[in-house]
């Protein structure tokens, strides 16, 4: 057993013993203590701040994969890393958020509703890790984690828009919504996920309107455009489910009739 085992550490190590690339990893670690900052601003009550760090995370994460592929620095080393990261600052902080804000009063139900959050979080991120080299690259199997934190980001900063009333009603608003984000992250429902956008081809010009428009529109009122973006995100997979199994049953149905 030792020769195998002394060969798998070697294969292991090796690549770390050429070093690891400092600027992706650097752009992890931001999330990773942003991610972390969120959980000691829900400890001290200053939930609004806890859930803008928790989209400071997400920025974070978006530009470290995105540096790594320009720079052609991604590594092994990297997407655990990043992994690790992703299961603090999207699972573990809007965990801790949701309970601390709203989901107390509810007792067992709440940390059980705030713990399930975590786990389907870290199986949807194995998931994706085992998958990465397999499934297409259009889309994901399963909510992704950072957009499940931006929906319990987005509700916690729209209730402060407002007015911040209405205790009863974000109690039992975050006990369904985390109960749900945690199963749409382990679901089979897939999600678009933006990495072939077409903004090198030319495009028409209404399109380039449209992004003006909903630019200043998310200046003026943020936390709406967050939170109709990051609900309507996490809707799609459900909806894109619904909508392909009606297809299927037509085309089936269509099948049977021309037999």
């Amino acid at each position: 057993m030792k020769g195998p085992l002394r060969v798998l550490r070697g294969q292991q190590e090796s690549p770390l013993r050429r070093g690891v690339y400092i600027l992706p990893s650097l752009l992890t670690t931001g999330n990773l203590l942003a991610g972390f900052y969120s959980i000691t601003l829900t400890l001290s009550g200053d939930f609004a701040r806890a859930a803008v760090f928790v989209l400071v995370a997400h920025v974070l994460d978006g530009l470290d994969g995105r540096v790594a592929r320009f720079t052609r620095t991604t590594s092994r080393f990297g997407i655990e890393y990043d992994s690790l990261a992703d299961l603090v600052a999207f699972g573990v902080a809007p965990a801790v958020l949701a309970y601390r804000w709203a989901l107390v009063p509810w007792g067992d139900w709440g940390w059980l509703a705030a713990s399930l959050y975590v786990a389907c979080g870290a199986l949807r991120l194995a998931r994706f890790n085992v998958q990465v080299e397999t499934v297409e690259k259009r889309s994901f199997v399963g909510l992704p984690i950072p957009a499940a934190a931006d929906v319990i980001a987005a509700v916690v900063l729209l209730y402060y828009y407002v007015g911040g009333a209405g205790a009863t009603h974000k109690q039992a608003t975050l006990l369904l919504l985390t109960y749900t984000l945690a199963a749409l992250m382990v679901s089979n429902f897939r999600y678009f996920s933006f990495k072939e956008l077409p903004f090198r081809r030319r495009q028409a010009f209404w399109i380039l309107f449209l992004a003006i428009v909903l630019v200043q529109v998310t200046i003026a009122i943020p936390q709406v455009m967050l939170f109709l973006a990051s609900a309507g995100y996490a809707l799609s997979g459900p909806v894109r489910g619904v909508l392909t199994l009606r297809r299927w049953r037509r085309q089936r149905a269509a099948k049977a009739a021309a037999a």
